[in-house]
């Protein structure tokens, strides 16, 4: 059975200096009180335009982002790469309101495409929806109420770059993953992404739609995406991942009055996912699968069906995916054993990426065991590095 327990193989590629620095930050993120203060205070710095990026940068930045700049995060992609682990770097930067600063988003992701394609190293590509349309935009969109004027035009700009994004990624023969958003406008995405599946994914996946399996409609949807990829003769690139905003997707839904979305527990989140990840294995000739996890049962279930169905290791239809600065023993440990594995690397300006570096915290604090996982890792190998 695979095993995720060789921090050696973890975290060879860290210093003992990036060792300590990591005990240190995940010890302060395990105090949900100090991230909270943190994230008051960063805020209130932010709206004052103190400058915090001295504080910033050697810490959170530093552990869960590449750099400023698609040159800046090399060296980051260099390093895993030498322990056969590929980088996707992610422009993180929140979407602006105004035109302009998407425009400036736009520039940049289309930047990160095409570097994609010319780097052996980094196999993806991605962008999230809301870089390029509020989210009121996009309800409006999914929704049939009346649309005004500016709406449809912020609508047709957001079509007009999600299609120049896929054109460029399929010119240049690099897949592209389209992030997934809120349930309440998820189905214009959802439908955009599709029509750009159509498009693109004649010969394999090069749009890749994101599900996130804590939705209760969501195997039911891979199902259906499976039918109609069938029926008009293209490929599905799915991510699975479990999903990032429950508490949010919860409240809403008792607010609105609708039933909630979300599985009711942790349980049902897991096989709805599980089973995702399954049915899509058992459908390899039309599905590519990528694997967006840090959870360990979930990562060897996926090990376990390529052996049973006899599929390689290095199968470029199936991907297993960590963020960067987390769960290093199940990249790590996956690669080793010849798995395709990549890491997801945001990159961005310090000031731009807060929300994402916050969101990061709140995560690691909320997540049941996630930072104590995390701690205990970090101090097994720096025992075992004592003793060696």
């Amino acid at each position: 059975m695979l095993s995720f327990e060789n921090t050696e193989i973890a975290f060879r590629y860290k210093t003992n200096p990036d060792l300590s620095r990591a005990r240190m930050l995940f010890g302060t993120i395990a105090n949900p009180w100090l991230v909270k203060a943190g994230k008051s205070l960063t805020y209130f710095a932010l709206n004052l335009h103190i400058p915090i990026a001295w504080a910033i940068k050697p810490t959170l930045y530093k552990h869960f982002v590449g750099g400023e700049t698609l040159g800046e995060c090399e060296k980051t992609v260099k390093l895993l790469s030498r322990y056969k682990v590929k980088s996707i770097l992610d422009y993180s930067v929140e979407g602006g309101k105004d035109r302009e600063s998407m425009q400036r988003t736009l520039d940049e992701t289309l930047r990160s495409v095409i570097h994609a394609s010319k780097h052996p190293d980094i196999p993806f590509s991605v962008f999230k929806p809301t870089a390029f349309a509020s989210q009121q935009v996009l309800t409006l969109a999914s929704g049939t109420e009346p649309i005004d004027i500016e709406t449809a035009k912020a609508i047709q700009f957001f079509n007009d770059c999600v299609a120049q994004l896929c054109k460029t990624a399929y010119e240049n023969d690099i897949p592209i993953m389209i992030d997934a958003e809120d349930s309440w406008y998820q189905p214009f995405v959802d439908k955009v992404v599709t029509e750009m599946m159509e498009k693109y994914n004649k010969q394999k996946a090069i749009v890749y739609n994101t599900l996130q399996m804590y939705r209760t409609d969501r195997l039911g949807y891979l199902k259906e995406a499976l039918q109609k990829a069938e029926e008009g003769n293209y490929f599905l690139g799915m991510k699975f991942v479990r999903g990032a905003y429950m508490e949010k997707e919860r409240l809403r839904a008792a607010e609105k009055g609708y039933p909630s979305p979300i599985q009711p527990d942790k349980a049902a989140t897991d096989k709805n996912y599980d089973d995702g990840i399954a049915f899509s294995v058992a459908h390899l000739d039309r599905i590519s699968v990528f694997n967006g996890s840090h959870n360990e049962i979930s990562n060897r279930l996926l090990t376990e069906l390529m052996e049973k169905a006899g599929i390689s290791r290095n199968e470029n239809k199936i991907w297993f995916s960590q963020l960067y600065g987390m769960s290093d023993h199940i990249s790590f440990n996956l690669a080793d054993e010849g798995y395709n594995v990549t890491k997801y690397i945001p990159y961005g300006p310090v000031r731009n990426i807060l929300p994402y570096l916050l969101r990061r915290a709140e995560e690691n604090t909320s997540i049941a065991g996630q930072t104590g996982r995390e701690l205990t890792l970090l101090e097994k190998e720096r025992n075992r590095r004592k003793q060696g």
